[in-house]
C-alpha cells in the first residue's frame, strides 16, 4: 500500500537511495540533500510530498516558495512557487504515482496563492534547468498532462580542456583591449562588493549570491575600466571545480571581445589547477552567449525545457 504524506524525519536517507534509482543520469547525495533542501531557509515538509511503501521512500515532488529573499533588496516572488524536482521508483511507476505527488505540490503551492508554478528554474538550488524530454521522456509528458508548458528551452555545453591552449588571437585581442586601459585580472578582496552588485544589478540576484557565497577570488576573473564590466567564475556551484559560470559581460561593452576574453582566461586558469574539462548547465543555444561558447569548442550535452503551470 502507498502512503504519501509530507517529508518526515528519517526519510532522508532512503529518499537518496529512491532518487539513485530513479534518476540514474542525475544521482545525488545525502550532502547536497541536507544542503540544499532540508537547510534551505525555504524548505517547508508540507512542500516536500513522499511517498512511502512498506517503510520505504518509492517516490516525492518538492514544491516550494520563497519565504526569505533570495538576496537583499529583493522580493519573495509571491505569485510563484516552485518544484526543483520529482521521481518515482521504476517498480512503482505506471500507476498514476507520479501524477498525484506532483500534483500534491502544486496544491500546496496554489493553496499559499502562489499563481505560478515553475518546473525546475528555482534558484540557488535547482536540480536541472528544466525536463530532459531524451532521459526522462515520462516526466515531461506528465508536467505536460498537468498543464504546464515550455517557456524557454536552454542547453547544457561541455568542453575537454586536455590539451588547451590559449588562442594566439585571444592573447592579440587581450593586448588590444589593455592598450585602450582594460585589466584583466583576479578581483582584490574590497572589489567584491562592486562585483557581487555588478552580477546582482546587471543580470540576476542569483548571480550577485554566487560571487558572495564563492568567496575564492582565485577562480574568479574580471575585466574593469574604471569600474567592472565583466567577470567570470569557476567552482561557484557545490565547489565543483569544473563548473563553469556564472559568466557576463555589461550589455554596453558587447562587441569588443570582452567576453572572449574572459572566458578563454577561465578556462587557462582551469587548465593550470590540472583541470580535464569545463561545463554548465544553463545557456541559450542561440544567444550570444552560445555562440561564443560554439567558437570556443563547447559542446551542446544536454537539452531542457523551463515550464510553467499558471493558474
Amino acid at each position: 500500500m502507498v502512503t504519501v504524506r509530507a517529508f518526515a524525519p528519517g526519510d532522508e536517507l532512503s529518499l537518496v537511495d529512491a532518487w539513485n534509482r530513479s534518476m540514474p543520469a542525475d544521482p545525488t547525495t545525502a550532502g547536497w540533500f541536507r544542503d540544499c533542501v532540508l537547510l534551505d531557509p525555504n524548505f517547508d515538509p508540507e512542500g516536500l510530498r513522499v511517498a512511502v511503501v512498506d517503510g520505504r521512500v518509492a517516490g516525492c515532488a518538492y514544491g516550494v516558495r520563497r519565504r526569505t529573499p533570495l538576496a537583499p533588496g529583493t522580493d519573495l516572488e509571491p505569485e510563484t512557487g516552485w518544484i526543483p524536482f520529482f521521481f518515482v521508483v521504476p517498480e512503482q511507476r505506471g500507476g498514476g504515482l507520479g501524477r498525484r505527488l506532483v500534483s500534491e505540490a502544486v496544491a500546496f503551492l496554489e493553496g499559499l496563492g502562489r499563481t505560478k508554478v515553475d518546473f525546475s528554474s528555482y534558484t540557488p538550488n535547482y536540480v536541472l534547468p528544466g525536463a530532459d524530454a531524451e532521459l526522462y521522456p515520462d516526466g515531461l509528458r506528465l508536467l505536460g498532462g498537468l498543464g504546464f508548458k515550455t517557456l524557454y528551452s536552454p542547453v547544457a555545453m561541455d568542453r575537454t580542456l586536455v590539451g588547451y591552449a590559449t588562442p594566439q588571437d585571444v592573447h592579440e585581442l587581450r593586448a588590444e583591449r589593455e592598450r585602450e586601459g582594460y585589466v584583466f585580472r583576479s578581483p582584490g578582496d574590497g572589489e567584491l562588493p562592486e562585483l557581487i552588485r555588478f552580477a546582482a544589478d546587471v543580470f540576476n540576484p542569483d548571480w550577485g549570491e554566487a560571487v558572495r557565497r564563492h568567496r575564492d577570488p582565485k577562480r574568479m576573473i574580471i575585466a574593469k575600466k574604471d569600474h567592472i564590466v565583466g567577470f567570470a567564475l569557476y567552482a561557484a556551484y557545490r565547489g565543483i571545480p569544473e563548473r563553469f559560470g556564472p559568466f557576463g559581460v555589461d550589455p554596453g561593452q558587447r562587441g569588443t571581445g570582452l567576453g572572449k576574453i574572459l572566458l578563454h582566461l577561465t578556462m587557462t586558469m582551469m587548465r593550470a589547477e590540472g583541470l580535464h574539462s569545463s561545463w554548465f548547465l544553463w545557456t541559450g543555444e542561440t544567444s550570444p552567449a552560445g555562440h561564443l561558447y560554439t567558437k570556443a569548442g563547447y559542446e551542446i550535452t544536454r537539452r531542457f525545457q523551463v515550464m510553467r503551470r499558471s493558474a
